[in-house]
């Protein structure tokens, strides 16, 4: 198969979308974060500090998904260009490296969901 400057162009919706959803996921734990510092320091709630810690190692994951999000687009570009200056063996080791940055991005937002669906078990086994 050969590699045209349709198919890593293709990665560009794919991967904006997906850059949208990783800051929508930073900025509401963000958020969470801030209301929990404030009551911590109201409280001082040993709680809450843990809540804020786990947070905190979610925040560094979604860091992580949105960098290498960036690293797999930022390649796909490089791959156009490498492509248009018919470099074709170094135009396929690249997209396939994009493509790898991509695949990690994907499976650090799988870990961040299931460590998201924890907490949130945690809290409502709490309600029962």
């Amino acid at each position: 198969m050969e590699l045209t400057l349709s198919i890593p162009a293709l990665l560009f919706p794919a991967i904006s979308l997906t850059m949208l959803a990783y800051n929508a996921r930073y900025l509401a734990i963000a958020a969470l974060i801030r209301q929990l510092h404030q009551k911590y320091q109201e409280t001082e709630s040993a709680s809450i500090r843990l809540q804020v810690k786990k947070l905190n190692r979610r925040l560094t994951i979604i860091k992580n998904m949105q960098a290498s999000a960036i690293a797999s687009f930022l390649l796909a570009v490089i791959t156009m260009a490498l492509i248009y200056l018919q470099f074709s063996y170094w135009a396929n080791l690249v997209f396939g490296v994009s493509l790898l940055a991509l695949m990690i991005s994907l499976v650090l937002s799988l870990i961040e969901v299931q460590i998201s669906t924890k907490a949130l078990a945690i809290q409502l086994k709490d309600m029962e």
